[in-house]
This record gives C-alpha cells, sequence and structure tokens, in this order.
C-alpha cells in the first residue's frame, strides 16, 4: 500500500499522508454478498438516548467475509481488491469455478487474476492466500486467520498487517506467536491462510 503527501498549505498538512488506495480495483461491492448495516443513533428501544454523541457519519453495508474458507479443493480466480469501511485490511472478491463467489481478506501481494485454493485434508502448494489445515503447515511459515476452535471460523490475526508464526507442533497441538506476542497453543485440525494480512 502506497501513500500519498498533499501539498502543504498549512503546516499540519506538511506531515500528512493518506493512502493512495492504489490497489483498489473495483468501486461498488457485490451487492449479493452485503446486508443493511443499521445504525442507533445511540437510542433504544424507546427512542430515548441512552448513549450520548453518536450519530452522523457515512451510511454503510456489511460486506460478508468468508472467514471458514470450507469452499475446499476448489479452484478460486481473484476478480477485484475492494475496500471495506469495517476493517482495516483490504477484502478480494473470488469467483470459484462453479461461478459461486465470495470475499476473503486480501493478503498482502495477492493481484487481481491470482489464483487460490483451499483444501481440508490436501496439502496445498505454500502459496500467499491458500489455506489448510495447520497440521499440513510448515514451521516458521508466516500465517493469518486462524481458527481457535475447527470448522468455527477464523478470529486470530485479521486485522491490516498482521500476521502470526507456526513456532512447533506437539501432541496434536500447534504453538502459535501471535501479533501480541503471545503464544498460544491451537488444536492442529484448525485452519489458516498463508501470507501477511494486506493494506499494511
Amino acid at each position: 500500500m502506497a501513500n500519498s503527501k498533499n501539498k502543504p498549505y498549512t503546516p499540519s498538512r506538511r506531515y500528512m499522508s493518506l493512502s493512495s488506495f492504489d490497489e483498489i480495483t473495483s468501486d461498488r461491492p457485490v451487492r449479493k454478498l452485503t446486508i443493511a448495516l443499521r445504525k442507533t443513533g445511540g437510542r433504544n428501544h424507546h427512542g430515548k438516548i441512552t448513549s450520548r454523541r453518536r450519530g452522523g457519519g457515512h451510511r454503510r453495508r456489511y460486506r460478508i467475509i468468508d472467514f471458514k474458507r470450507n469452499k475446499y479443493d476448489f479452484d478460486g480466480k481473484v476478480v477485484s481488491i475492494e475496500y471495506d469501511p469495517n476493517r482495516s485490511s483490504r477484502i478480494a472478491l473470488i469467483e470459484y469455478k462453479d461461478k459461486e463467489k465470495r470475499y476473503i481478506l486480501a493478503p498482502d501481494g495477492l493481484k487481481v487474476g491470482g489464483k487460490i485454493i483451499s483444501s481440508k485434508e490436501n496439502s496445498v502448494p505454500f502459496k500467499t492466500g491458500n489455506n489448510t489445515c495447520l497440521k499440513s503447515i510448515p514451521e516458521g511459515l508466516l500465517i493469518h486467520n486462524i481458527e481457535l476452535k475447527p470448522l468455527k471460523g477464523a478470529q486470530l490475526a485479521r486485522s491490516a498487517g498482521t500476521y502470526a508464526k507456526i513456532m512447533a507442533k506437539e501432541n496434536n497441538m500447534v504453538t502459535v506467536k501471535l501479533p501480541s506476542g503471545e503464544m498460544r497453543m491451537v488444536h492442529e485440525n484448525c485452519q489458516a491462510t498463508i501470507g501477511v494480512v494486506g493494506n499494511k
């Protein structure tokens, strides 16, 4: 991700940098993969304000992200990289051979036209964006989008620029070093995606 500098027409503007959004290839999300995100404006079911100073902002739709990656052994093609107002990372629109489309978190280095695959039992190429069980991923590899319970869906290392590292494997458990530095033991059948989350 590149940053753009602006002309310093005020002192504070001199040190200000903004995201250039160069990697984004599509302006609008796929409507079927979004749901309305309703806001309360800080009001309860009686219409009374219970949380002050809330309200305003741009209307958003929630993009449904495939955190389970359970479309096994189907090649997916990256159709576009998109902005998601609900998270810090970019998202990638994937189209599978059966024409089904899903959103995933876009790893760093994933380009439009690239191929990804998710597998539960078979070993997959250790390439950015591929998803498989922790027991199939070698030690020392950087991963993200990690499950805490098998088939539950990814919960760890999902923010922009984050990654975890596989440190050791023992007794059906895998020791993972999280972005915070914490060491955590996760079951070997939990899935994870290879690579680093994009937009770092």
